[in-house]
């Protein structure tokens, strides 16, 4: 079977954004500037949304469980605008569809979650097995808030890892990311899964917890220990790729040990509305590029080209262009070699 497109199943979730004017201390008061229109999330969610407005025409899947609610069915109402294959997608009754809190900081445009599982922590290794197309890359994310697929498995380690096993069985390429934690989660939920990734993407807070290799001291990346973590991860099983993500630009190295950095388009403070799923734009980007066979250095141009566009919005995707877009801006900031 000539395999295209790309599946992503796990986190929807309803974010509720709030712009303030300063991060208050504890149990002091902020201002609430602006309340944004409510706005679907979610890992899942904003990788199929960023790669639909690409305007492409590659087939797309969307895996996952919302509530019988209001919330569920502006989820639903929303992949069904983008044409997005809904069919593994399971609408239950009695939960809530999952929810989170995003609270903005207007002069830095750092965002903190306040999060509810709700229907995202039922997802497990049987709604997996019904997920047959023909897709090319099966996506999951995000590892560490799925609660079933992050329980342990006495055979693989985790149920997540279980469920990659399998869906590599079936012939897909897999890619995971994981949420940014705190706490000693990495390792134990994540690692089982590392044999049965062929793409990791995933941020330097996320790449040091895995590793244990620091990357950033405060404002300074400490890029010369990129490579030092990639080898790492691939020593821990991940097939073809490590992509990690940062402020500063994105890093890639294959399993060959082929390695590339690329900066980041500058974007003035002024115009950074947000940060609300910056990494999941760069991660569709990056996925996009990895799809069509592309170079690095393409796949980190297109990732950090479709970053750079979510800067610019409120929320979780609506800052993302069609590709002829993304392509003109990359062309005319000379980042293709």
């Amino acid at each position: 079977m000539q395999r295209n497109g790309i599946i992503s199943a796990g986190n929807w979730i309803i974010d509720h954004i709030k712009m303030i004017d300063v991060w208050p201390e504890r149990g002091n008061l902020a201002n609430i500037k602006l309340v944004a229109e409510k706005a679907s999330g979610g890992c899942a969610h904003n990788v199929l949304i960023n790669l639909a407005r690409l305007q492409t025409g590659i087939p797309l899947w969307a895996g996952g469980i919302v509530g019988n609610d209001d919330d569920g069915k502006y989820i639903m109402d929303e992949i069904a605008r983008y044409d997005i294959d809904n069919r593994y997608m399971s609408v239950r009754n009695g939960v809530t569809t999952s929810f989170t809190d995003v609270i903005s900081e207007i002069p830095t445009g750092v965002r903190t979650f306040f999060h509810y599982r709700g229907a995202n922590a039922l997802l497990d290794y049987p709604d997996f097995e019904k997920m047959e197309s023909s897709a090319k890359i099966f996506h999951i994310g995000y590892l560490l808030l799925l609660d079933k697929l992050d329980s342990f498995d006495e055979e693989y380690g985790t149920v997540g890892a279980k469920v990659l096993h399998m869906l590599k069985s079936k012939g897909y390429e897999t890619s995971v990311d994981v949420v940014s934690e705190q706490g000693e989660r990495f390792r134990s939920v994540v690692t089982p899964c590392l044999t049965y990734v062929d793409y990791l993407i995933c941020n330097e807070i996320e790449t040091e917890a895995f590793t244990d290799i620091e990357l950033r001291q405060g404002d300074k990346l400490c890029r010369e220990n990129l490579p030092k973590a990639a080898k790492y991860l691939f020593s821990q099983g991940i097939n073809q790729m490590v992509i990690i993500h940062f402020p500063e630009g994105g890093y890639i190295m294959k399993k060959d040990g082929t390695e590339l950095f690329v900066p980041s388009f500058k974007v003035p403070q002024s115009e950074i509305k947000s940060t609300v799923g910056a990494g999941d734009a760069f991660c569709a980007g990056a996925l996009f590029a990895i799809h069509e066979g592309l170079s690095l250095h393409e796949i980190l141009c297109f990732a950090n080209a479709n970053a750079r566009f979510n800067l610019l919005c409120e929320n979780s995707t609506g800052g993302a262009v069609p590709l002829s877009e993304l392509l003109e801006y990359i062309k005319t900031h000379s980042l293709f070699k």
